[in-house]
């Protein structure tokens, strides 16, 4: 069983994937944010193909640790999900993937225009990574 991971966006979703000994987080790909049915059906055939018993959402957090207009928005999210899956829905906290998702493919000398397509899918894998560590300690 795998660990789907997702960096919720207004415009898109970044989707990321454990290996089956969740131990490695793999970028998978983004979806269109809306509409909602559509996310629905691809997660639902994520979790189909993928084997996935947790989905974990990124859920973002200020620097000082308060939750801002963007969490309520995720918090939002989580419980439409909660309500139409049945696997295991968590949050995490996502502070920085983004930025650190951006330095990772500037590094990689990734072009600013491809950049922009990766970068949702690379935050859900920092943001999976993350967790997956904390189950190693």
């Amino acid at each position: 069983m795998r660990i789907l991971a997702l960096d919720h966006g207004s415009k898109r979703i970044g989707i990321a994937v454990s290996d089956e000994l969740k131990v490695i987080a793999q970028p998978l790909e983004f979806i269109a944010a809306e509409p909602f049915a559509d996310v629905l059906a691809r997660l639902r055939e994520l979790i189909r193909d993928k084997q996935v018993e947790i989905i974990l959402v990124g859920m973002p957090r200020n620097m000082d640790g308060s939750y801002g207009p963007a969490a309520l928005k995720v918090q939002a999210f989580v419980a439409a999900l909660k309500g139409a899956l049945t696997v295991a829905i968590r949050t995490w906290d996502e502070r920085l993937t983004s930025a650190q998702a951006n330095r990772v493919l500037i590094q990689g000398n990734v072009r600013r225009d491809k950049r922009k397509q990766n970068v949702d899918k690379m935050a859900a894998a920092i943001l999976l990574q993350s967790f997956l560590d904390s189950l190693a300690t």
